[in-house]
């Protein structure tokens, strides 16, 4: 449950409040609908359930769509999500069928409340042949991708280009995903929602229950890595760089995630990790269920330093909420982990498993410098990286997307 507008002036201050009230006020009454593919599982899902109860705080009127889909439109969704990460894969006749298909089906459900709408945030892939569909639209249609897709698989990126062309504008998470699209671009980060169950602080007894619920020793450091089971998140890599420190250190490793209705790869990567990590006790593999919100909190503050060894990442929610939960990050320098972490301020990015351990033995012998990367991490996000700012930016996205077109200004 998402907390009141309120609540969140002794994190961010009032005047970035007021301003998200202004806004507010200047949106009243706009039908904003958002349209992703899961209600559960990633961070988009997350994202949606936090903002759109403030947006209808400040008084739009926001709502939130899933589609449904089977299991081969979420195979080849995965596909095309990897491909637009780069990866090598072609999409099958019958996979193109598919995915227009469930489209078509899904729009004969959602037609009414898409017409009418003000405002559409289609986000990511998925749901975005949706707009073509939706002939008599009366309001503007924006693609969000939540992706990397910097350096697209191009012959997926050839036949999905003339569909992303039709929206009004598009949102990416840094300049480097743009991709040249008749329309305007925004660039806006994603955030964390710092009251929410995830991010809470938690009382020291809440901690304490799930350090023994899961065996972890209190008196070793702990390496943790939250993430749903993909092969671009590396975590093969991060046991390899667990095992070359504990050669020298009586380190514990706890790798951590779920997976997601639009993601049908996880089983098979999760069978590679605990092959990976064989018997080893010190080594924690946790399949957790979507709700474990208050389970991953613990374990990101339990942590002595946080992982997101990521060779793909289009931002890295959990870098973000392992800096505000004060950890220093052991990143890989990709993506919008590059946003966030900072070498030698908010922790390290890194390219390899041997570099990975390099950086966690520097910080085991330098416990200094993970207190002093921590602070740096947790003021890094207050200022960049929370909700208040997100909805901040999307509302003054809409003024301008909606705006007369010859106006050349617009006032708050």
């Amino acid at each position: 449950m998402t907390s009141p507008l309120a609540a969140y002036e002794g994190i961010v201050g009032p005047a970035v409040l007021r301003q998200l009230r202004q806004l507010g006020e200047k949106l009243s009454g706009t039908r904003v609908v958002h349209v992703n593919s899961t209600r559960e599982g990633g961070g988009v899902a997350e994202i949606l359930e936090w903002m759109t109860p403030i947006m209808r705080e400040l008084g739009l009127d926001a709502s939130w769509e899933v589609i449904d889909g089977n299991h081969r439109f979420f195979e080849t969704t995965k596909s095309m999500h990897n491909s637009l990460q780069g990866a090598n894969v072609t999409i099958p006749v019958k996979g193109w069928k598919t995915y227009e298909d469930v489209n078509a089906r899904n729009f004969k459900r959602l037609r009414p409340i898409l017409e009418e709408a003000d405002i559409v945030f289609i986000h990511d892939p998925q749901p975005a042949p949706l707009l073509r569909l939706c002939t008599r639209r009366k309001g503007k249609w924006i693609w969000r991708a939540h992706i990397d897709i910097s350096r697209p698989f191009r012959p997926v990126w050839k036949s999905l280009r003339p569909i992303m062309e039709g929206y009004d504008a598009s949102i990416f998470s840094m300049a480097e995903f743009a991709q040249p699209l008749p329309h305007p671009q925004f660039l806006v980060p994603p955030s964390i929602d710092p009251l929410s169950e995830k991010n809470r602080d938690l009382a020291p007894a809440e901690i304490d229950a799930v350090r023994t619920e899961y065996g972890l020793d209190p008196s070793r450091p702990l390496l943790v890595q939250i993430s749903r089971f993909d092969r671009f998140k590396d975590p093969v890599g991060v046991i390899e760089a667990y095992r070359l420190v504990r050669k020298v250190s009586p380190v514990q490793l706890v790798l951590a995630g779920g997976g997601a209705t639009d993601d049908p790869e996880g089983k098979a990567v999760l069978e590679d990790v605990l092959e990976a990590a064989g018997n080893d006790p010190d080594v924690h593999i946790l399949l957790l269920p979507p709700g474990a919100h208050k389970t991953i909190n613990a374990l990101q503050r339990l942590a002595t330093i946080v992982l997101q060894k990521s060779t793909k990442e289009g931002f890295g929610l959990t870098v973000t909420e392992g800096m505000w939960k004060g950890k220093p990050i052991i990143g890989g320098d990709v993506g919008g982990i590059r946003l966030q972490v900072v070498n030698h301020q908010t922790g390290f990015l890194v390219n390899t498993p041997e570099g990975a351990a390099h950086r966690i033995r520097y910080l085991l012998h330098h416990r200094d410098d993970i207190e002093r990367m921590g602070a740096t991490g947790q003021e890094f996000v207050r200022e960049h990286f929370l909700l208040t700012r997100h909805i901040r930016e999307y509302l003054t996205l809409m003024l301008v997307t909606l705006r007369d077109t010859k106006a050349n200004m617009i006032e708050v």
